[in-house]
């Protein structure tokens, strides 16, 4: 019986080592360190991606700066060159007229007629008025027309000849200009009063 009680306890040990080992993996061996383990590691992670993120943003935003930087220099750059040639269609387009004041002047040394160079100069003066009037350049009309302080400066009153040109733009000392409509320069004239 002794024996058997023996042989009993062998068997049943033999069985409990056979029989598999149950919550003794880590996962569900009750450590409290472990857990806090965990939570850390989530917390470092989420604390990390955090991190890359701000870093991200960060250098999106360096870059935005330098490339916002780079246009206000490149503008910048773009509107003095444009002031430097803004009027350089213009000069080019009056070269040729100045061409032609050179010839006229050069005919006026040799001249003995004075008719040929007056005709001359009246077709430099025409060519130069029609290349203005393509860029958009208006004689202001003013000689009897209402004084109009939007085109006119009055220089002086003069007593009116008749009683219908009162108010009225007398005599023109200087041509005004409109370029576009818009007044470049006013016409100083004198006014009947």
């Amino acid at each position: 019986m002794f024996n058997k009680k023996k042989n009993n306890d062998k068997e049943e040990n033999i069985m409990n080592t056979e029989q598999p080992l149950e919550n003794t993996t880590p996962e569900n061996i009750e450590n409290p360190d472990a857990e806090n383990n965990q939570e850390e590691v989530i917390e470092l992670s989420a604390e990390e991606k955090l991190q890359a993120e701000v870093q991200q943003l960060n250098d999106k935003y360096l870059r935005m700066y330098a490339e916002f930087d780079n246009y206000k220099r490149r503008t910048q750059k773009e509107r003095v060159e444009l002031l430097q040639t803004a009027g350089k269609d213009i000069i080019v387009s009056l070269l040729p007229v100045l061409d032609d004041f050179d010839r006229a002047l050069k005919a006026m040394e040799t001249a003995t007629d004075v008719a040929p160079v007056k005709e001359g100069i009246l077709l430099v003066n025409n060519k130069l008025k029609n290349l203005l009037a393509q860029k958009g350049l208006k004689e202001v009309d003013s000689i009897n027309n209402d004084f109009n302080t939007d085109y006119h400066e009055a220089i002086t009153n003069v007593p009116a000849p008749t009683e219908k040109l009162k108010g009225k733009v007398i005599d023109e000392v200087e041509k005004g200009y409109t370029l576009n409509d818009n007044v470049i320069r006013f016409a100083k004239v004198v006014v009947g009063a």
